[in-house]
């Protein structure tokens, strides 16, 4: 069963980021257990996960395993719509592609698809106009209804 695995994507880049030490001789072991759960999980190993350093596989894999593939306060079509909306934003061909499908199979419509990118546009749109125009925070915070 495939699943949405963008996440690890971005955990990756964040802890790929940092400098890391070779694993040692536990942490060896740890990512052997982890590519084991991968493929249990997902029924195969997608071949990115070599682009992580071993080091950073079993950590990353917790992160998205916990978040996308465990019940959690999100449903998995608000997790894959979320998803969808960010990677639009960033733009991320491969999580677009990624998020779209998984949404699709946890039953979004096409009209649910293009309102969570249409949001995203319009956060950005409403960002582009009072960042640019330097809108005062507080101001607009007490406006609506603030802090």
């Amino acid at each position: 069963m495939k699943h949405s695995f963008m996440t690890l994507v971005s955990a990756a880049a964040f802890v790929g980021s940092t400098l890391v030490a070779q694993p040692t001789l536990a942490d060896e072991a740890a990512v052997e257990t982890t590519l084991a759960e991968i493929q249990a999980t997902l029924g195969f190993v997608p071949t990115f996960v070599s682009a992580l350093p071993r080091s950073a596989l079993p950590g990353a894999w917790a992160e998205a395993r916990d978040l996308l593939f465990s019940d959690t306060a999100l449903d998995a079509k608000t997790k894959a719509l979320i998803g969808l909306a960010v990677s639009a934003q960033i733009p991320c061909s491969y999580c677009i592609f990624d998020d779209t499908l998984n949404a699709k199979r946890a039953g979004a419509t096409d009209e649910e698809i293009k309102e969570a990118v249409a949001v995203a546009a319009l956060s950005r749109h409403w960002s582009t106009i009072f960042n640019g125009n330097q809108v005062d925070l507080e101001t607009f915070k007490a406006e609506m209804g603030g802090m």
